[in-house]
C-alpha cells in the first residue's frame, strides 16, 4: 500500500469529529471506496462503537477519509465521522 499523508485539515478534523489516524487508516485499507467531488476519493468503514459522542450514545462509527491519490501516496484531505444506532 502506499504512504499515508495527512493534511493539515485532515489532522484537524480528525480531532474535531472524534476519530484517530489509525481508524483513518483502516478505513482506507479496509473500506468502502467510493468517487468524491474534484475527482476525488472517499472511502466508508464502520467501527464498533457503544460510547457517548457530544452527550448521546452511539452503538456505530462510521469513519470517512477524502483523499487524493498521487503516485506514490495517497493525501487525506480532509475526514467526517457519522455516529448511528444511538438510543434516546
Amino acid at each position: 500500500m502506499k504512504r499515508i499523508i495527512f493534511s493539515r485539515h485532515a489532522k484537524d478534523q480528525i480531532v474535531d469529529r472524534g476519530t484517530t489516524e489509525n481508524e483513518v487508516r483502516a478505513a482506507i485499507a479496509e473500506g468502502e471506496p467510493a468517487p468524491a467531488k474534484k475527482g476525488r476519493l472517499a472511502f466508508r468503514k464502520n467501527f464498533p462503537y457503544a460510547f457517548k459522542w457530544k452527550g448521546r450514545y452511539y452503538e456505530t462509527k462510521q469513519v470517512m477519509p477524502i483523499v487524493i491519490e498521487e503516485a506514490d501516496a495517497i493525501v487525506v484531505v480532509t475526514v467526517y465521522v457519522f455516529y448511528f444506532g444511538g438510543k434516546l
